[in-house]
């Protein structure tokens, strides 16, 4: 279950999943919880992955223009797992949005949206999808349980770039 805790300007923890998804989306971010087709275990192929969310996946890409999928498989045991932890702690911006759906594990999306003058994390689990349109600011952490699978959606083959700002801000917020 996601929980959203506001940093600044007020500090505030949001449990409820329909206010979550309301105080996302009106800041122009998608928040939506999925469900599988069928069944999966921890053994489960990329592919049968890809399936048991294709009710949900399909349609969604189909309507915004999405060209690929693919699920990424991070945890404790994985090679360089800290090195692929810092890449995604600094604030960065993207060129197009970041999608993706928690199939299992966790972690915290960052948000510094500064026209609104905030900071707030949200923590995404199990059936959490989330959609950050490009531009916006923010920085994601898999600690402390350093595990997450999920299907990332991508609008190129290639993928997304991570633009770093160099603010620093999430030096304030990072465990």
């Amino acid at each position: 279950m996601a929980i959203l805790t506001l940093l600044d300007p007020v500090r505030k923890e949001i449990k409820n999943p329909a206010d979550i998804k309301i105080f996302m989306n009106n800041r122009g971010i998608i928040f939506e919880q999925w469900h599988a087709s069928m069944p999966l275990q921890d053994t489960d192929s990329q592919e049968t992955i890809l399936k048991a969310y294709e009710h949900e996946l399909g349609p969604y890409m189909k309507k915004n223009g999405y060209v690929n999928a693919d699920v990424i498989n991070v945890h404790q045991d994985t090679p360089n797992v800290e090195a692929i932890r810092m890449k995604f702690l600094s604030e960065h911006t993207h060129a197009e949005d970041e999608v993706r759906f928690f199939v299992d594990g966790e972690g915290f999306f960052y948000f510094h949206l500064e026209d609104r003058m905030e900071v707030f994390k949200l923590l995404c689990e199990k059936g959490d999808f989330i959609s950050v349109p490009k531009g916006f600011t923010h920085w994601f952490d898999l600690a402390p349980r350093y595990f997450v699978k999920a299907i990332r959606i991508f609008q190129t083959p290639e993928g997304w770039v991570a633009n770093y700002t160099n603010s620093g801000k999430e030096q304030k917020y990072n465990l």
